[in-house]
Order: structure tokens, then sequence, then C-alpha cells
């Protein structure tokens, strides 16, 4: 797994899928099980299933994500499929261990809300070191090449059917709960993989992009790389500038840009992650 890391590498990295399995495990068995709350995706038909035939929940998840093990071995690569059959055991075993742990609330919003945080951190985590615990996602891209549907709304889709089939065993009381944690998890994944501290990409197409450049440094601390373009409709040269910053360094460049070249193009998006180079912010005075 993970050939050419080095061992502490591929240490961290198993250490780091199996503590998200373990979360993920905490924040369905305590939290949302207990109080008939359901997670989106295979764990959602899995505690359907669970319920319905009082089998172990964790059997179903294992069996259920077995051929996307596969799936994701042909599609992915043999480190993904490795990745998730660890964290989908790991998961499958923290749900048994803590199956008959006494559950921390009974309250169906506390338990709404904090079991998807703790979910989505566990999921988050997982993701991040190239693992996956639901199969959803794989399926939805092998069903992509066959039908005109994105990725999204292939998992739109399914968890549409799971959450209403949800409202018919548990009630739609708790179906609605249901698609609140999964909305709660949802977002939490996107914080841990993105980073509370989320990075952005600004390019800026300007006829004063030296004095731009030395006050981006300047002022916000931050280089810039220059780079050469050419206008397609006017087939004139274009000097455009690049750089990193972070969203709370956002303001304060649109200020320096507004106020060295109100007419300069600018264009701001969001970056998952940022490796290597010169990130690092230079003291500015």
């Amino acid at each position: 797994m993970h050939k050419g890391l080095s061992k502490p590498k591929v240490a961290k990295i198993i250490f780091f899928i199996c503590f998200g399995s373990v979360l993920m495990g905490v924040g369905i068995e305590e939290f949302l099980v207990p109080n008939q709350i359901l997670d989106g995706g295979i764990t959602g038909i899995s505690i359907i299933l669970s319920h319905l035939t009082g089998m172990k929940l964790g059997l179903f998840i294992f069996i259920l994500n077995i051929p996307f093990f596969y799936i994701g071995y042909k599609q992915i690569g043999k480190t993904f499929a490795l990745s998730t059959l660890l964290g989908i055991t790991v998961l499958s075993i923290s749900t048994a261990l803590l199956h008959d742990v006494p559950v921390f609330t009974k309250d169906p919003l506390l338990a709404t809300v904090f079991g998807g945080m703790i979910l989505g951190a566990g999921v988050g985590i997982v993701i991040r070191y190239g693992g996956s615990l639901d199969g959803t996602e794989i399926l939805a891209i092998l069903a992509n090449k066959k039908l005109p549907f994105s990725v999204g709304e292939i998992v739109m889709f399914f968890n549409l059917f799971i959450f209403t089939s949800a409202g018919f065993v548990f009630g739609w009381n708790r179906a609605m709960y249901s698609v609140l944690a999964y909305f709660i998890a949802y977002k939490t994944i996107d914080i841990v993989i993105q980073g509370l501290d989320e990075s952005k990409s600004v390019w800026i197409i300007s006829e004063n992009h030296r004095i731009l450049g030395d006050a981006i440094l300047a002022r916000l601390g931050r280089g810039v790389t220059y780079l050469n373009g050419e206008g397609a409709y006017t087939g004139d040269n274009k000097q455009v500038i690049f750089c990193v910053i972070t969203r709370l360094e956002e303001a304060k460049l649109k200020t320096i840009v507004e106020e060295l070249d109100p007419h300069a193009f600018l264009a701001i998006a969001n970056i998952t992650e940022v490796r290597g180079g010169r990130f690092k912010k230079k003291a500015i005075h």
C-alpha cells in the first residue's frame, strides 16, 4: 500500500484512516442509531436492514461495501481499494464494539447535530488520507458513464431514496432529522478536507501589473508570479499576476486592486490544498 512512501508516512496514513473510521463508528452507534437517525449512502441502507432484521450493523456495512472494493480498485487504483478496505473493516468492528456502550444522549436534536459532526469528521479524515467509508460515490462515478446525470445528482437521488425509506421505517420526524444529520456531516467533511484556513488563487490582468505586484508583496507579504498572456479578441499582449492568499486576506487584496487599478480584471477561486513553492507569508511592515 502507498508504494514509494516511507514507512513513517505509511504508518501515519494507516493511523488516521483507522482513527477516522472509529470516529464514524462513534457518530453512528453513540448518536444516530440509538435515536433512529440515518446517515446517507450504504451506511443508511445498512442501518435500515439492521433495524428490520436485528442483525449486527457492522456486518451489513462490510458486506454491502464488498462490491465497491473491486470497483474502486478498477476505477481508482489498488491503493484506494486497500485504504477503503482498511477503513470499512475498522468501521465495522467499531460499530460492533460500541453497540452495547451507553449512548451519550437521547435528545434527537443533540444526537443529530453532534452525531453528524463526529461522523463527518471521521469520513473527512479518511478521505483526506486516501480512503473511503461508503461505496455510494464509487457507484455514482460508474453510473455517470452510462446515465445523463452528474455524480452529485446520482448521489442525491440515491440518498433521497434512502431518506424516503427511513420515513416509512422510522417515521417522518426521524427522516427529517436524518436529512439534517446528513447535511451537517456533509459540511463537516468539507471543513476537514479543505481545512479552516482555506486558500484562494488570484488572477489579475492589469496594465499596472508591476505596481500591483509590488503592492501585494509589500502590503500582504505574498509573493506573485508574472505570466505572459494574449487577448484572444484584440491579440494584445497581456501581463497576468498570479498569487495565492488566505480567505482572511481577500478583502485587503481587493482594496489594493481597487485603489491602484479599478479597471483591472480580477478572478478569485478557492483552492483545497497548496504544496511546495514559496507560499509562506513574508513579514510586512
